[in-house]
């Protein structure tokens, strides 16, 4: 009774901590340690196997994007001499950024940090990115609709956490009407069909259901276990389209459901954060840093022509020697490594790998995977696109008209939501005012808004040119903020980056396809999101890659040394 109230309060948010960290303890298993937050401090920390005196062997690795780089990081600094080769003039890969002629920051898509990317925050806190790198969103999902209405999944609960905090986020989110909050519920809160109520009590067991429901889609699997199409069209197509940039009809459930199963157990899972500024400032540069400080060469413009190896007697790949490469002068050179990683996405490499490679069914399985064509589309705008009838709501009003842009609205201090969006009434169902969420590269004195939208799957717009993508982007935006219409607000700048093939088409039945990193090859492995890691094609599925990448090397130290040893000794006789 004695106590301040400010510490009733606190106390009761540490009771509710402790309990829920007691849950988090007891769940039984997860041997793939999707739910290991110490994966953290192992992505931190670094390997802690080091190369043997004498036994500094040579890795060349083929691809600069995040998987490749992370791969990078943790093999020089175990000793290794490394060197990189990117096709591009940019390191990055799917998270690239860059800096156009006019010092406008170009994206490849909208890059957001999931609160379970363990490994990428590790690899952030090693170099020095995370803390100044992010900025932490309020814990709640947007949904913007036609007409300016907004929908939300608001997590927020005093403390409470998962599951408790997403039950409330269903329950009281405008985005479903009664009936399908109701259909919801039985779909998703069903223990008998619904692998997510297993999992609060066995994660593996859960997670073993999720993987067995790979050959059937979303949809099929909600609605059979009674979920409404109601549901799917207002509120699970937007999410599909932003984790894997098709809708439930065509993604496997486990894609789904693998997501559902770490938000419904760690509170944090759902909390999304965003970089401080463009990717290539906050994430790509400091692992550069880190990684020339450990003597690695990068090498921009260098695109791969071949893969030196050796073949059997049914010419089948047995050894590899190194690679072929034409740097930006059209000038070839040959490199020899002891170890060569393919680092790529899916059509980097379709495109590397020589013919006789697939005589191998592990590389062969690789040409089932199709990459989904999408298209990144940012419009600049003379002031601030939100919505005026939700001002008040989204706690605005302080911050002046839509049209000022003369005060200093630097560090997200403008009009508009601080935060990802997701509308299931546009072809782009994912986008950010980066003014706003990312605004140390993307707020410009005297300028407004910065969207940046996803057209997922772009494939009517892959033919357009940039103006026509443009345009009828702009035509979406007004369609769900109609107050920055009536305001007279105007595109003042855009630019449009179409990818043909991006993240892998995680249709029904493709997990089986998906290659591990170390090959049959003893001395060639392979890194990027599309490999096998036991999470979806992501930055976070990138740098698991990598990480697993280099643990595959050094696991075979020993054995890839004797080969290097035997290699060279031969080049002597």
């Amino acid at each position: 009774a004695g106590l301040p109230r400010g510490s009733a309060v606190r106390g009761a948010a540490a009771s509710r901590g402790h309990a829920r960290a007691v849950l988090e303890r007891t769940q039984l298993g997860d041997k793939d340690r999707l739910l290991d937050t110490s994966l953290t401090e192992r992505a931190l920390r670094g390997p802690t196997v080091r190369a043997k005196d004498g036994r500094r062997l040579k890795v060349g690795i083929v691809g600069a994007g995040l998987g490749g780089m992370v791969t990078a990081m943790d093999l020089s600094e175990a000793g290794y001499d490394v060197e990189m080769f990117e096709a591009r003039r940019f390191v990055g890969g799917k998270v690239s950024s860059w800096l156009d002629k006019d010092g406008n920051h170009i994206e490849m898509g909208l890059h957001v940090f999931f609160g379970c990317y363990y490994n990428l925050f590790g690899i952030m806190k090693r170099v020095g990115a995370f803390e100044p790198g992010l900025r932490l969103k309020d814990h709640r999902h947007i949904f913007v609709n036609k007409g300016g209405s907004i929908g939300e999944l608001d997590f927020r609960m005093g403390g409470i956490g998962a599951p408790l905090n997403g039950l409330k986020a269903f329950a009281t989110s405008a985005q479903l009407d009664i009936g399908d909050k109701i259909a919801n519920a039985l779909a998703l809160g069903n223990p008998i069909s619904c692998p997510i109520v297993q999992a609060l009590v066995d994660f593996d067991g859960g997670m073993d259901r999720v993987r067995a429901l790979d050959d059937v889609t979303f949809s099929e699997w909600f609605e059979g276990s009674g979920g409404s199409r109601g549901s799917i069209k207002r509120l699970w197509d937007p999410i599909a389209y932003a984790l894997g940039f098709i809708d439930c009809d065509h993604i496997s459930a486990r894609c789904m459901l693998t997501i559902f199963q770490l938000f419904a157990v760690r509170s944090e899972a759902s909390v999304l954060r965003m970089c401080e500024g463009s990717p290539d400032t906050y994430l790509h540069k400091p692992i550069v840093k880190y990684l020339t400080d450990r003597g690695v060469k990068i090498n921009l413009k260098s695109r791969v022509l071949d893969i030196l190896h050796d073949v059997d007697a049914n010419g089948a790949p047995t050894r590899v020697h190194g690679i072929c490469v034409v740097d930006g002068n059209d000038v070839q050179s040959e490199h020899r490594f002891d170890v060569t990683i393919a680092a790529t996405d899916v059509p980097g490499i379709k495109g590397l790998l020589p013919d006789n490679f697939r005589k191998l069914d592990f590389f062969d399985k690789v040409y089932q995977l199709e990459g989904v064509p999408v298209a990144t589309v940012q419009l600049r705008f003379d002031g601030w696109v939100t919505e005026l009838a939700d001002m008040d709501r989204w706690g605005m009003t302080s911050r002046g008209a839509p049209k000022d842009v003369g005060s200093d609205r630097a560090d997200g201090r403008a009009p508009g939501i601080d935060n990802l969006l997701y509308s299931a009434d546009a072809d782009f169902s994912c986008f950010a005012d980066l003014a706003l969420t990312s605004p140390a590269d993307y707020y410009k004195p005297g300028e407004g808004s910065l969207l940046q939208c996803v057209l997922t799957p772009a494939d009517k717009y892959m033919a357009m040119d940039a103006q026509e993508v443009a345009d009828r982007t702009l035509e979406q935006v007004y369609a769900l903020f109609p107050s920055a219409k009536a305001q007279g607000l105007k595109c003042t700048w855009s630019n449009v980056v179409k990818l043909a093939e991006s993240l892998y088409n995680e249709k029904p039945g493709m997990d089986r396809f998906r290659p591990s990193q170390q090959t049959p090859i003893p001395n060639f492995f392979m890194a990027g999101s599309f490999t096998y890691q036991d999470y979806i094609d992501s930055m976070e599925g990138a740098t698991k890659s990598g990480l697993a990448c280099a643990e595959a090397v050094l696991s075979r130290a020993d054995a890839l040394a004797a080969m290097a040893d035997e290699s060279a000794g031969a080049q002597i006789r």
